[in-house]
Protein backbone atom coordinates (compact mmCIF):
# COMPACT_ATOMS: atom_id res chain seq x y z
CA UNK A 1 0.00 0.00 0.00
CA UNK A 2 1.45 3.34 -1.00
CA UNK A 3 0.39 6.47 0.80
CA UNK A 4 -0.49 8.88 -1.97
CA UNK A 5 -2.41 11.20 0.31
CA UNK A 6 -1.76 11.62 3.98
CA UNK A 7 -5.39 12.11 4.78
CA UNK A 8 -7.56 9.05 4.96
CA UNK A 9 -4.70 6.67 5.73
CA UNK A 10 -4.95 5.06 9.16
CA UNK A 11 -2.12 5.42 11.63
CA UNK A 12 -1.62 1.66 11.49
CA UNK A 13 -1.25 1.75 7.70
CA UNK A 14 1.25 4.60 7.94
CA UNK A 15 3.24 2.73 10.58
CA UNK A 16 3.28 -0.43 8.50
CA UNK A 17 4.38 1.48 5.42
CA UNK A 18 7.11 3.19 7.48
CA UNK A 19 8.74 -0.21 7.93
CA UNK A 20 9.72 0.03 4.25
CA UNK A 21 9.64 3.80 3.83
CA UNK A 22 10.70 5.38 7.16
CA UNK A 23 9.80 8.90 6.02
CA UNK A 24 6.10 7.96 6.05
CA UNK A 25 6.25 7.95 9.86
CA UNK A 26 6.07 11.76 9.58
CA UNK A 27 2.32 11.31 9.02
CA UNK A 28 1.95 10.37 12.69
CA UNK A 29 3.97 13.37 13.78
CA UNK A 30 1.86 15.74 11.67
CA UNK A 31 -1.39 14.28 13.03
CA UNK A 32 -0.56 13.89 16.69
CA UNK A 33 2.41 16.06 17.71
CA UNK A 34 0.40 19.26 18.35
CA UNK A 35 -1.89 17.39 20.77
CA UNK A 36 0.97 15.62 22.54
CA UNK A 37 2.85 18.92 22.87
CA UNK A 38 -0.20 20.66 24.39
CA UNK A 39 -0.78 17.79 26.80
CA UNK A 40 2.85 17.76 27.95
CA UNK A 41 2.94 21.56 28.20
CA UNK A 42 -0.17 21.51 30.39
CA UNK A 43 1.52 19.06 32.73
CA UNK A 44 5.18 20.06 32.71
CA UNK A 45 5.34 23.55 31.26
CA UNK A 46 6.17 24.92 27.86
CA UNK A 47 9.93 24.62 28.27
CA UNK A 48 9.84 20.80 28.32
CA UNK A 49 6.95 20.19 25.93
CA UNK A 50 8.92 20.11 22.67
CA UNK A 51 11.70 17.95 24.14
CA UNK A 52 9.29 15.42 25.65
CA UNK A 53 7.28 15.28 22.41
CA UNK A 54 10.45 14.80 20.36
CA UNK A 55 11.55 11.96 22.65
CA UNK A 56 8.05 10.45 22.42
CA UNK A 57 8.12 10.32 18.63
CA UNK A 58 11.73 9.11 18.59
CA UNK A 59 10.79 6.19 20.85
CA UNK A 60 7.65 5.53 18.80
CA UNK A 61 9.72 5.41 15.61
CA UNK A 62 12.18 3.01 17.22
CA UNK A 63 9.31 0.75 18.42
CA UNK A 64 7.13 1.01 15.31
CA UNK A 65 7.62 -2.65 14.32
CA UNK A 66 6.11 -3.67 17.67
CA UNK A 67 2.93 -1.64 17.06
CA UNK A 68 -0.32 -3.65 16.98
CA UNK A 69 -1.50 -3.04 13.41
CA UNK A 70 -4.98 -4.13 14.45
CA UNK A 71 -5.36 -0.73 16.11
CA UNK A 72 -5.94 1.88 13.40
CA UNK A 73 -5.51 4.87 15.77
CA UNK A 74 -2.02 5.28 17.29
CA UNK A 75 -3.07 8.11 19.62
CA UNK A 76 -3.32 5.95 22.78
CA UNK A 77 0.03 4.31 21.99
CA UNK A 78 1.67 7.72 21.59
CA UNK A 79 0.15 9.04 24.84
CA UNK A 80 1.44 5.92 26.58
CA UNK A 81 4.95 6.58 25.32
CA UNK A 82 4.62 10.23 26.35
CA UNK A 83 3.52 9.11 29.83
CA UNK A 84 6.66 7.00 30.12
CA UNK A 85 8.84 9.91 29.02
CA UNK A 86 7.05 12.28 31.42
CA UNK A 87 7.57 9.83 34.28
CA UNK A 88 11.15 11.10 34.38
CA UNK A 89 9.70 14.50 35.26
CA UNK A 90 7.14 13.35 37.86
CA UNK A 91 8.88 15.27 40.64
CA UNK A 92 8.92 18.45 38.57
CA UNK A 93 5.18 18.16 37.90
CA UNK A 94 4.49 17.60 41.60
CA UNK A 95 6.67 20.61 42.56
CA UNK A 96 4.83 22.78 40.01
CA UNK A 97 1.45 21.72 41.36
CA UNK A 98 2.51 22.35 44.95
CA UNK A 99 3.91 25.78 44.02
CA UNK A 100 0.61 26.62 42.35
CA UNK A 101 -1.29 25.38 45.41
CA UNK A 102 0.77 27.72 47.61
CA UNK A 103 0.83 30.78 45.37
CA UNK A 104 -2.30 30.54 43.25
CA UNK A 105 -0.23 31.51 40.19
CA UNK A 106 -0.42 28.75 37.58
CA UNK A 107 2.91 28.93 35.71
CA UNK A 108 1.68 26.55 33.01
CA UNK A 109 -1.48 28.51 32.23
CA UNK A 110 0.63 31.62 31.69
CA UNK A 111 3.05 29.95 29.30
CA UNK A 112 0.68 27.79 27.28
CA UNK A 113 -2.62 29.62 27.70
CA UNK A 114 -2.84 30.59 24.06
CA UNK A 115 -2.17 27.02 22.93
CA UNK A 116 -4.79 25.30 25.08
CA UNK A 117 -7.84 23.67 23.61
CA UNK A 118 -10.82 21.55 24.62
CA UNK A 119 -10.33 20.08 28.05
CA UNK A 120 -7.57 22.58 28.87
CA UNK A 121 -9.91 25.50 28.25
CA UNK A 122 -12.56 23.95 30.48
CA UNK A 123 -10.06 23.55 33.32
CA UNK A 124 -8.75 27.09 33.02
CA UNK A 125 -12.24 28.53 32.55
CA UNK A 126 -13.33 26.76 35.72
CA UNK A 127 -10.43 28.42 37.51
CA UNK A 128 -8.08 25.63 38.52
CA UNK A 129 -8.02 26.40 42.21
CA UNK A 130 -5.14 26.00 44.58
CA UNK A 131 -6.92 23.15 46.30
CA UNK A 132 -7.23 21.25 43.02
CA UNK A 133 -3.52 21.70 42.34
CA UNK A 134 -2.74 20.41 45.83
CA UNK A 135 -5.09 17.46 45.32
CA UNK A 136 -3.46 16.61 41.97
CA UNK A 137 -0.01 16.86 43.56
CA UNK A 138 -1.15 14.44 46.25
CA UNK A 139 -2.18 11.74 43.77
CA UNK A 140 0.17 8.88 43.01
CA UNK A 141 1.72 8.97 39.56
CA UNK A 142 -0.52 6.10 38.41
CA UNK A 143 -3.72 7.78 39.59
CA UNK A 144 -2.73 11.20 38.22
CA UNK A 145 -1.79 9.65 34.87
CA UNK A 146 -5.18 7.96 34.43
CA UNK A 147 -7.11 11.04 35.51
CA UNK A 148 -5.24 13.42 33.21
CA UNK A 149 -5.20 11.10 30.19
CA UNK A 150 -8.97 11.00 30.41
CA UNK A 151 -9.60 14.61 31.46
CA UNK A 152 -6.94 16.47 29.48
CA UNK A 153 -6.07 14.14 26.60
CA UNK A 154 -9.73 13.15 26.11
CA UNK A 155 -8.91 9.45 25.91
CA UNK A 156 -11.67 6.91 26.53
CA UNK A 157 -11.26 4.32 29.27
CA UNK A 158 -10.25 1.78 26.65
CA UNK A 159 -7.71 4.15 25.10
CA UNK A 160 -6.26 5.03 28.52
CA UNK A 161 -5.94 1.32 29.29
CA UNK A 162 -4.13 0.81 25.99
CA UNK A 163 -1.87 3.82 26.62
CA UNK A 164 -0.90 2.54 30.06
CA UNK A 165 -0.73 -1.16 29.07
CA UNK A 166 -3.28 -2.09 31.68
CA UNK A 167 -6.87 -3.28 31.83
CA UNK A 168 -9.99 -1.14 31.57
CA UNK A 169 -10.88 -2.36 35.07
CA UNK A 170 -7.61 -0.97 36.42
CA UNK A 171 -8.27 2.35 34.67
CA UNK A 172 -11.76 2.51 36.19
CA UNK A 173 -10.43 1.66 39.64
CA UNK A 174 -7.61 4.22 39.50
CA UNK A 175 -9.93 6.89 38.15
CA UNK A 176 -12.49 6.18 40.87
CA UNK A 177 -9.82 6.45 43.58
CA UNK A 178 -8.37 9.62 42.06
CA UNK A 179 -11.80 11.26 41.86
CA UNK A 180 -12.63 10.21 45.41
CA UNK A 181 -9.38 11.69 46.71
CA UNK A 182 -9.90 14.93 44.80
CA UNK A 183 -13.50 15.19 46.04
CA UNK A 184 -12.26 14.69 49.60
CA UNK A 185 -9.82 17.56 49.08
CA UNK A 186 -11.98 20.06 47.23
CA UNK A 187 -15.57 18.86 47.37
CA UNK A 188 -17.88 18.23 44.43
CA UNK A 189 -16.91 21.38 42.49
CA UNK A 190 -14.22 19.63 40.46
CA UNK A 191 -13.21 21.07 37.08
CA UNK A 192 -11.52 17.74 36.31
CA UNK A 193 -14.76 15.86 36.85
CA UNK A 194 -14.82 12.82 34.63
CA UNK A 195 -17.80 10.56 34.10
CA UNK A 196 -17.57 7.19 35.81
CA UNK A 197 -19.03 5.64 32.68
CA UNK A 198 -16.12 5.77 30.14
Amino acid sequence: MTVTTRQGVSDAAAIEQSWREPEVFAVLYERHAPHIIRYVARRLGDDLADDVAAETFYRAFEKRRQYDLGRPDARPWLYGIAANVMAQHHRRETRMLLAFARSGADPVARTVGSQMDGADDRVVAAGMHRSLAAALAGLSRAHREVLLLIAWADLSYEEAAQALSTSVGTVRSRLHRARRKIRAEIGDENPLSVSEEG
